[in-house]
């Protein structure tokens, strides 16, 4: 070969290494094929197939259009004409209590309180090496006719050591006597503010019965802590839980108190990235209680918003607990209860404290979650909102009002207006024995036009983000995704829906658990949607939810759940 041809070859293959290097860059490390996927995106709904590389989507489209991100080491995954959607995100959770409640006694099906008793008998027998018996999930038709429950039924089947037992709402609880002993409770305990104790009228002992977390705490402070290992091996059990039902982010709403000594949930978290062992992204808000905020908790919310703020572990947002539940009458109303009109609720803070309190995070620019049932509480947090906007000057500050079971008629289009997000779980409406003959009973037929209101709020303008409050119900998002599409029950009743007027489409119902979840935490220039430049979050799943009746949704299975292009669950029917 002459100099001159070899100056030639040599010349071609410096030009050819742009080229090389661009094809490197351009090959995926996976691509998804063959594909229903249903994007969310403004742009383009469908597509067929996504590229994935450094676990980030780099292109959506056609199958024929990802070969030019095919390369040698590409792995090739067959969707088999599934349907696609981004992860799930659920707007609020808590994560600990509901990775522990997959370890106890779950009461959540029961049908009546024989049920309820023979189920616990068998727990306690098959576990009698706990200290305590603790479990979750009653609901107040179990106790007719005021929904509360007796420390007297709880005394017949396990008298020998304690027994307690959270409501499904995580707003009351049953104790029996010996939880009651070990937390040295008695007829003369004063009821702790914004909390209540309930007692016999005519004996003045304590029942049984508990109302709200105030009051809780009394009990709470007796139950052994379980220790860092304990957390941790239920984290992962929650972390396999939500995997496996398509949730890849969630927003745990109040967990410790930033005031509080003991290891939060966020740290542990942090343990298990370190590890390797997380498979979800959180979003952590902590809880500020009553009566005030503290300048070390500012502090602590701030540190903590320094300390984690990327794409798998973010803090420094915080909850408020304005009020209570409107099956115990603890849900602040603006009217008296129709059942009870010697009853409205109570606020569990003082309106004006409140209302300096969130100026001050406002200010700071900490995102703000207020958990508001009532409409009293939902206009409060409404007008707190409002008035920090004004004070601060603050733009997109997107605050949170968690729950909205039953704003008044002149606050919903508030939500649009003043840019705070509806953070809803639509299996609180399931028109179940404890909606229809309890929660709707309360508030009246004026009222119960208006509740969980989403197409309203919606319509009005409002971005309505939706979760499911684990363990209040289940953290599966395809049951709140039909309820939300139907307001039935699983069973179709009532016919028609329940309050019709405020179902919302599919397309709108899974919206609230992708792109307006992600935007409710300032993340949907990353998540929600299925786009290129965002996380590769997305899952398969059973059925195409487009294509069937609405009846039908409650049922979906996962078929593989997708983290950050890594696989983090995948049926064995994939």
């Amino acid at each position: 070969m002459s100099a001159k041809v070899r100056q030639l070859w040599l010349v071609l293959a410096l030009l050819a290494l742009p080229c090389v290097a661009h094809a490197q860059r351009m090959q995926a490390d996976m691509i998804l094929l063959h594909g229903r996927v249903y994007t969310v995106g403004a742009k383009h709904s469908w597509a067929q197939a996504i590229a994935i590389r450094d676990g980030k989507i780099v292109a959506v489209g056609s199958d024929k259009e990802m070969a030019r991100y095919r390369g040698p080491a590409t792995k090739v995954l067959d969707a088999k004409g599934h349907l696609v959607l981004p992860g799930i995100t659920d707007c609020h959770v808590h994560f600990l209590d509901g990775s522990f409640s997959l370890q106890r006694i779950n009461l959540e099906d029961t049908k009546n309180l024989d049920e309820a008793l023979r189920r616990l008998k068998e727990y306690a027998d098959a576990h009698p090496k706990d200290p305590w018996v603790l479990g979750r999930g009653w609901s107040y038709p179990l106790f007719p006719p005021n929904g509360l429950p007796d420390k007297k039924f709880l005394n017949a089947i396990i008298p020998d050591r304690p027994v307690y037992i959270e409501g499904f709402d995580g707003h009351t609880w049953w104790a029996n006597s010996k939880a009651l002993e070990a937390a040295h409770i008695t007829k003369d305990t004063p009821n702790p503010p914004g909390g209540e104790i309930v007692h016999d009228p005519a004996t003045g002992e304590p029942t049984g019965a508990i109302k709200e977390d105030a009051a809780d705490g009394l009990i709470r402070r007796a139950i052994p802590e379980p220790s860092r290992d304990e957390k941790l091996r239920a984290l992962r059990a929650g972390l396999k839980h939500a995997n496996e039902l398509g949730v890849t982010r969630v927003h745990v709403m109040g967990g410790i108190n930033p005031g509080e000594g003991d290891i939060s949930e966020i740290e542990l978290l942090d343990q298990l990235r370190s590890s390797g062992d997380l498979t979800v992204r959180f979003y952590v808000a902590y809880r500020m209680d009553p009566p005030e905020v503290t300048g070390a908790q500012l502090t602590r919310v701030e540190q903590t918003r320094e300390k984690y703020h990327d794409d798998w572990i973010a803090g420094g947002a915080v909850k408020f607990f304005l009020d209570g539940v409107i099956e115990t009458h603890t849900a602040a109303m603006l009217a008296p209860y129709a059942d009870d009109p010697s009853l409205s609720g109570s606020l569990l803070w003082d309106p004006e404290s409140y209302k300096r309190f969130v100026a001050e995070l406002d200010r700071r620019h900490i995102q703000i979650c207020t958990h508001a049932i009532g409409d009293r509480a939902i206009r409060l947090a409404l007008d707190a909102y409002e008035n920090s906007g004004k004070v601060n000057g603050t733009k997109d500050a997107r605050h949170r009002i968690e729950h909205i079971e039953d704003a008044s008629a002149a606050d919903i289009p508030r939500f649009g207006s003043l840019g705070v997000i509806a953070s809803m779980q639509p299996l609180h409406a399931k028109p179940d024995d404890d909606t229809l003959n309890v929660w709707a009973p309360r508030v009246g037929q004026e009222r119960v036009q208006r509740a969980w209101a989403w197409h309203s709020i919606q319509s009005g303008g409002g971005i309505v983000a939706f979760g499911s409050d684990w363990p209040v119900v289940t953290l599966s998002p395809w049951p709140g995704i039909q309820n939300a599409v139907t307001r039935q029950t699983l069973e179709g009743k009532p016919a028609g829906g329940w309050i019709p007027s405020e179902r919302i489409s599919l397309a709108d119902a899974i919206k609230g658990y992708t792109l307006n979840a992600a935007y409710s935490g300032h993340r949907e220039k990353d998540e929600g949607s299925l786009e290129a430049g965002k996380l590769a979050d997305f899952i398969v799943v059973s059925q195409d939810l487009f294509k069937i009746e609405p009846s039908k949704i409650g049922v979906t299975q996962v078929l593989l759940t997708m983290v950050g292009g890594q696989v983090a669950y995948q049926s064995e029917k994939f």
